[in-house]
C-alpha cells in the first residue's frame, strides 16, 4: 500500500501568541523560530497519529484488491464517506461500502476486476483550526514548548516527545494489523 497526502495544510492550526505564552516568552524575537516549531508539531502530530488535522486530500494504491477486500484506509479521520473515489483497473469502480470513524475502512465488494486500486479520499477535522480538538491544539502547544525548551541542545536525547504530546495524540492513534 502506497499513500500519499496530496495536500497538507499545517497554518491556521496554532496561534503564534499562545505558543510562546504556553513557553512563557515574551516579544518577538523568535517568532521565526517559533513558526519553524509550530509546523514540526504539527507534522510530528499527524505522522504520528496517522491522521489529518485539516481537511486534505490523500490517495492510497494497492496493487491489488486484499483478499477479504478490506482496506483501512491509513489516514483519519474520514471526513465525508459520500467523496470517497475508487478506480480499479484504471476505471471508476463504486462496488464498495465504507466504514465510518476514527480509523475508517473501504470494503470492496464481489466482483472486482483484476488490476491496481486507487483510492481518493479527504481526510480532516476540518477547514479550520477551531475544527480541531481542544486537545490536540494543546498537545501540540505543549510539544512546541519542548522543542523551544531544547533549543540547541547537543545531546540528541534531550529532543523528545513531550509525555502530554505522547498521550494526548496517542489516544487519536490507530492500531495497525
Amino acid at each position: 500500500m502506497i499513500t500519499t497526502r496530496l495536500e497538507r495544510r499545517v497554518t491556521g492550526i496554532l496561534d503564534l501568541e499562545d505558543a510562546k505564552r504556553h513557553a512563557r516568552v515574551d516579544g518577538d524575537y523568535e517568532d521565526f523560530d517559533f513558526h519553524r516549531m509550530m509546523v514540526s508539531a504539527i507534522i510530528e502530530a499527524e505522522d504520528y497519529a496517522s491522521m489529518a488535522f485539516l481537511s486534505q486530500a490523500v490517495r492510497v494504491t494497492l496493487d491489488a484488491r486484499p483478499s477479504d477486500g478490506k482496506v483501512a484506509l491509513p489516514i483519519g479521520p474520514l471526513r465525508d464517506w459520500t467523496e470517497v473515489f475508487v478506480m480499479v483497473a484504471g476505471e471508476d469502480y463504486d462496488h464498495f461500502t465504507v466504514t465510518e470513524g476514527q480509523r475508517p475502512a473501504l470494503h470492496l465488494d464481489w466482483p472486482c476486476p483484476p488490476g491496481p486500486i486507487v483510492i481518493e479520499y479527504f481526510a480532516g477535522f476540518g477547514h479550520d483550526g477551531a475544527d480541531v480538538p481542544e486537545d490536540l491544539r494543546h498537545a501540540l502547544l505543549d510539544q512546541v514548548a519542548a522543542y523551544y525548551d531544547a533549543r540547541g541542545a547537543v545531546n540528541r536525547s534531550t529532543v523528545a516527545l513531550s509525555p502530554h504530546f505522547a498521550r494526548i495524540v496517542g489516544r487519536y492513534r490507530g492500531v495497525r494489523a
